[in-house]
């Protein structure tokens, strides 16, 4: 199954992975997206060639490699990426677009680390983001119960 998502007017390819059950985005139309770039496959190219220098890392790596619809129509290959790789690829990019991503992935891996040193703090997290999806206090309170029944019983 392939969509197009739109990203601020611009279209994103993705692709839904049923047996790994999760999304691929196209890098190019990320990168364009971002970037502005008049020729989002060049910046892509020459990122992929800055952040090989710059620290060592192959971006290439990190993608994988499948068939998505160019404007031409045709089935060509194209880099994508999941989305943890996409957020990496982001970090990279140097541009005021990407900042908020990279600030809003800031913030979640302050928190997590805060959570690391202080596991209570995860739990509350859990809690509001459950009244956020307006689960009742009874259903969150039911879901904290099993899972504590469930770590219980693991080994």
């Amino acid at each position: 199954m392939s969509k197009i998502k739109l990203f601020e007017e611009k279209k994103v390819r993705t692709h839904w992975d049923e047996k790994e059950q999760q999304w691929y985005f196209s890098v190019i139309d990320v990168v364009e997206v971002l970037t502005d770039s008049s020729n989002a496959r060049d910046y892509w190219f020459k990122m992929k060639l800055r952040v090989k220098t710059e620290d060592g890392f192959e971006l290439s790596t990190i993608c994988r490699r499948l068939k998505l619809k160019a404007t031409d129509g045709k089935m060509r290959d194209t880099d994508v990426a999941d989305t943890k790789t996409l957020l990496r690829i982001i970090q990279s990019i140097p541009s005021p677009k990407a900042e908020p991503f990279k600030q809003w992935l800031a913030k979640v891996a302050y928190e997590r680390m805060q959570e690391i040193a202080d596991p209570e703090q995860s739990l509350d997290r859990a809690r509001e983001n459950w009244q956020k999806l307006g689960r009742s206090e009874k259903w969150i309170q039911q879901r904290m119960t099993g899972q504590e029944t469930r770590n219980n019983v693991a080994p």
